[in-house]
């Protein structure tokens, strides 16, 4: 229909880099576009962390499920949901000082919620903007697990949370874009809940979809896989335990760190 709808249809993840570096001006369009994004309230309730250090590379690597293209992509970025920057204005701000309102400390679940949003939108905008200059990317969101790690490894302080880390570069090859499961996404005024006739059919399209050689043994349907492969493995286990850990540490006082 245009090249922008065009250029998203044909986005694929893409984990095998060339050599050639992302230049400084592929760099700065890339970020001028994230800052772009759409942001709540104007606050932009995020923060960058461009990682060059090899080692931190190589380091990131591994504690994000041993992913070793991390370590040779040529960019990194990581995008933190982040408070910690208002918090320290409103410190040097004086707003003890303001009348008429109700004073907190720290940030609450909303404003958590309204800083990841701010941070996944400007992701995408950036994945979108690499695209358009021949660059891919690869969403990695094992930067939310081991908590305690990434919060040392990145300097992390209390309210933040990096809600993903991307890796670009110039492609190797490109890959066809996977296909999206799309049957049943829109509803219309009101949420609606499938049948189970429905359901049972869904599951027979995603495995005609993405299982067309069959299921593994012990597994009979496609919901079943999901369940085994996504839902109970022990990665989900620590990602959940650190996502809970995030929010402890968005919420924890000053003083209590």
């Amino acid at each position: 229909m245009n090249p922008t709808l065009d250029l998203i249809a044909a986005r694929a993840s893409c984990r095998v880099f060339d050599t050639a570096p992302v230049t400084p001006e592929e760099r700065d369009a890339v970020l001028e576009a994230a800052f772009r994004a759409p942001t709540g309230g104007n606050l932009m309730l995020y923060s960058i962390i461009q990682v060059e250090d090899p080692a931190l590379k190589a380091r990131l690597a591994e504690t994000c499920d041993d992913q070793p293209f991390i370590a040779k992509s040529p960019w990194v970025l990581v995008f933190v949901a982040d408070f910690q920057k208002w918090i320290d204005l409103f410190a040097v701000s004086d707003v003890s000082s303001v009348e008429g309102v109700e004073h907190r400390s720290v940030p609450g679940a909303g404003d958590l919620m309204l800083a990841c949003c701010d941070a996944v939108i400007a992701a995408q905008n950036a994945v979108i903007a690499a695209e358009s200059l021949g660059l891919a990317s690869c969403y990695i969101g094992d930067i939310m697990e081991l908590a305690e790690v990434h919060a040392e490894l990145l300097a992390l302080p209390n309210h933040t949370f990096p809600v993903a880390m991307l890796c670009l570069g110039h492609p190797a090859s490109k890959r066809p874009p996977t296909p999206h499961y799309t049957k049943h996404m829109v509803h219309t005024d009101a949420y609606r809940r499938l049948t189970g006739e429905e359901l049972r059919g869904v599951s027979d399209d995603l495995e005609a979809m993405f299982a067309p050689h069959g299921l593994a043994p012990g597994i009979e349907n496609y919901g079943q896989a999901v369940y085994a492969r996504k839902f109970t493995p022990a990665y989900m286990t620590e990602m959940n335990r650190s996502v809970e850990r995030w929010i402890e540490r968005w919420s924890t006082p000053e003083a209590a760190r």
